[in-house]
């Protein structure tokens, strides 16, 4: 089968966690571009790319720490967009065959915990940009939010237009305020040296980069999975990742260099609205207003895959009919908990940015890894898409090989943690309060969850998922699960 030009699916969307039959496959590889650079490429993160420069470290080594920080975390977050056009399904309910059809709510309650986090940090940035134009906060983040809401109720091809849309305004607005910050601020001796290098602060800005870009791999399958099972991996690796990576870099590289120019007095939305002035008086209110909007697409996003992971829990206790109704009440509420989180913040955003930035990158390490693994080495790619909503199917209730995995994976990094002022682990502090649990966690989970499935027999779960595949095409026409 190929891929349409034309999406076969109108009105508001139904799907939620059930499987894309083929017939309904539709969109382009390429789509995947735009929906990942735009994603990355709002003002969120560049709040990223700000960790070495408030910590010490000087601009050269800062952007070398976020270039190596995105090239490794976006690896990982990129592999996991290749399954959602070959399993038909989003991402996070693709964690029972690793931890069973209830184990899976372990991971399920921390991802909803960074799509509502995300969404209060996001909500609270939009709602200053705007106020820098306009005036006032408080209203700004509810209308921020109704306007994520509506985005994400439609769904998955009004998502994909928006950020197509949001792409081509973005390398206009965008590139006209990157020249004017190249040709117009100015750095503190010191800035380009080489020589220069603190380990701490390095270590920080590529821990923090890389757990932001792999906080992104619940999300890639939920945007992937209508495109038809015959595009390759290879290609949904390469543009997701590409977009990805282009945005994170773009959106980084502007934060460090913001920071790096107005040092102590750098303030994210009052910075950029300078920064944007210096190239022509008004151009920072252009910019911040399209920031804005920005965060309001990623908001969406964040509802969106929030209204999944909440009725992908709700399956695990009641068999859920995919409908309008569910996915109104789950994205409605996801919608009240992010603005009530927003209405509710206290000031210290980048400090607890930062801290928020590194407990999402501890909790899913291990989970990336024992997916990957699972995926890519264990069974191939190859499973049997009608058990994972079958509570009484080959995958268990509890998928002791995941779950273990995972919490030896994250007990062995606790060591490495170092988390600004609230906890530096002895391993860290041994190490200058360097964080180097990335590389800890990602192996162990690996190994370790390789090592606890070799007995498990891929081919006949194959064999099962052939015998399984008419009844499941018919059950997702039937829009019910199989």
């Amino acid at each position: 089968m190929t891929t349409s030009s034309e999406p076969r699916v109108t009105g508001l969307e139904i799907r939620s966690i059930d499987y894309v039959p083929l017939d309904e496959r539709h969109g382009k590889l390429w789509h995947l571009g735009p929906l990942w650079f735009m994603s990355n490429a709002q003002i969120a993160t560049l709040a990223v790319g700000l960790i070495s420069i408030t910590g010490g470290g000087n601009l050269v080594w800062s952007l070398i720490a976020i270039a190596a920080g995105t090239v490794l975390g976006t690896f990982f977050m990129a592999f996991h967009s290749a399954q959602g056009p070959q399993l038909g399904l989003p991402q996070m309910i693709q964690s029972r065959p690793q931890f069973g059809y209830v184990g899976a709510l372990l991971v399920w309650l921390f991802a909803y915990v960074q799509y509502a986090g995300f969404n209060v940090f996001n909500t609270i940035l939009a709602g200053e940009a705007l106020h820098t134009v306009h005036g006032g906060v408080k209203p700004w983040v509810v209308v921020v939010t109704l306007v994520g809401f509506v985005v994400a109720l439609v769904g998955y091809d009004v998502i994909h237009r928006a950020e197509q849309f949001l792409t081509y305004a973005f390398l206009v607005i965008f590139g006209v305020f990157t020249v004017g910050i190249l040709v117009t601020l100015h750095y503190p001796a010191g800035s380009f040296d080489l020589g220069g290098f603190k380990w701490t602060p390095f270590l920080a800005q590529f821990g923090v980069v890389a757990g932001y870009q792999i906080s992104w791999a619940i999300y890639v399958s939920d945007y992937s999975r209508y495109l038809p099972p015959d595009v390759t991996v290879r290609k949904t690796f390469y543009w997701t990742y590409f977009g990805s990576a282009l945005g994170g870099i773009w959106l980084m590289t502007l934060g460090a260099l913001l920071a790096g120019w107005a040092g102590k007095d750098f303030e994210t939305i009052r910075s950029i609205n300078a920064a944007g002035d210096k190239v022509f008086s008004g151009f920072g209110a252009i910019v911040l207003l399209f920031a804005a909007l920005g965060l309001v697409s990623v908001t969406a996003l964040n509802m969106y895959g929030g209204s999944l992971t909440l009725i992908s829990a709700i399956d695990s206790f009641r068999r859920v009919r995919p409908t309008v109704g569910v996915r109104l009440l789950t994205i409605g509420l996801t919608a009240v908990l992010s603005v009530v989180g927003a209405l509710a913040a206290t000031a210290h955003f980048l400090e607890n940015f930062n801290d928020f930035l590194l407990l999402v990158l501890y909790l899913f390490i291990p989970w990336t890894s024992v997916n990957l693994m699972d995926y890519y080495v264990v069974r191939r790619g190859h499973y049997a898409v009608a058990e994972i909503f079958n509570p009484r199917g080959i995958y268990g209730r509890w998928g002791w090989h995941g779950i273990v995995a995972y919490l030896v994976g994250f007990a062995v990094m606790v060591p490495f943690f170092s988390v600004g002022t609230l906890y530096v682990g002895p391993a860290a502090h041994a190490l200058g309060g360097a964080d180097i649990s990335l590389f800890i966690g990602l192996p162990v989970a690996a190994v370790l969850y390789w090592l606890f499935t070799r007995s498990i027999d891929v081919e006949a779960e194959t064999r099962l998922a052939e015998a399984e595949l008419t009844d499941l095409e018919s059950a997702a026409h039937d829009h019910r699960e199989p």
